[in-house]
């Protein structure tokens, strides 16, 4: 006998997929922030089916390799969206396309010759200046200087905003050197995301640990909302003076770059203190600045004149 599929349909399915997906966070495999993505693909998804169908679903067998270029062109000419969030979006729906292969429910993926390809973002970074000049500011407004001192938090740690706002007391540990460390799993992959904390990052968990916020919610930073963290963040950036957009992921960046590469801390050690699951994105949020090759260069130069005799440059007559 032929495979028979059982006439699911692939928002139908979605839901399913979604619904065993709580469960696993119910069960504290999964996080709520991945749960939200998710739930944003499907409702992107029921809106291109509508706009490509005219109905609020299609049978799984419906769905061709055609689709996917169609969705992706969707997304990024009706929703808007970046190449690489389209894409994003695309992989969730190959998600949930093999599980209903899992679950039999199709016979076989047709989405699977669609390369899901990301382009390379300008990632922009602060440099040790403009951290500093953002460290040392004077800020009156306590709420704005909490921003700021979680911002430098950031920079120093690599955490991001959703990572540095679920820390707890707990997540404060004595690392095999006897100095504090940080280990916690990032909400985004559930990667361990484990490093030593540097001097400036000690310093800020210091000065909050008697904070009220703090205190009464076993947190290691006063962060309860990111409803005005990136407005904060804006108006830090003027009061500094620094054009750059200042955002959790700027923070990111400049650790894996300016505090961590730039000062020859392998990227291999980076990628670990990142939670990165491979080398690989390390090396897409980490290029190798101008001032790193400048330094590395120089330090060539002095290597080789102590190695090499130079050739002498005969002029000719």
């Amino acid at each position: 006998m032929g495979f028979k599929p059982k006439g699911k349909n692939v928002v139908e399915t979605f839901d399913y997929y979604l619904k065993r997906f709580k469960e696993k966070i119910n069960a504290g495999k999964r996080n709520t922030s991945t749960l939200t993505r998710l739930t944003i693909s499907k409702a992107k998804f029921s809106k291109y089916i509508k706009n490509e169908f005219h109905l609020s679903d299609i049978p799984l067998t419906q769905l061709k390799l055609a689709n996917a270029s169609a969705y992706c062109h969707f997304l990024e000419t009706k929703e808007k969206l970046s190449t690489n969030t389209a894409m994003k979006h695309v992989k969730n729906l190959k998600h949930v396309i093999r599980f209903a292969i899992e679950h039999g429910w199709l016979e076989s993926d047709p989405l699977m010759a669609f390369k899901c390809t990301y382009q390379d973002p300008d990632r922009e970074r602060l440099t040790m200046e403009e951290l500093n000049t953002i460290y040392e500011k004077e800020i009156s407004i306590s709420r704005v200087a909490e921003v700021r001192d979680v911002f430098i938090f950031s920079c120093y740690t690599g955490f991001a905003f959703i990572d540095a706002f679920d820390l707890t007391r707990d997540n404060l540990i004595i690392g095999i050197d006897g100095e504090k460390w940080l280990s916690k799993s990032r909400n985004k992959t559930e990667t361990p995301e484990t490093l030593p904390l540097l001097p400036i990052a000690l310093e800020i968990v210091e000065k909050y640990k008697n904070h009220p916020y703090c205190v009464a919610n076993n947190k290691l930073l006063p962060v309860n909302s990111n409803q005005r963290y990136n407005a904060y963040l804006k108006e830090i950036a003027d009061l500094c003076e620094i054009k750059k957009n200042l955002t959790t992921h700027t923070a990111r960046h400049t650790f894996a770059t300016t505090v961590t590469l730039e000062n020859d801390v392998p990227i291999e050690t980076v990628s670990q203190m990142l939670g990165h699951k491979s080398l690989r994105t390390t090396q897409i949020y980490a290029k190798i600045t101008q001032k790193k090759m400048s330094n590395n260069m120089k330090d060539l130069k002095l290597k080789l004149s102590t190695i090499n005799t130079p050739p002498q440059i005969l002029k000719a007559n």
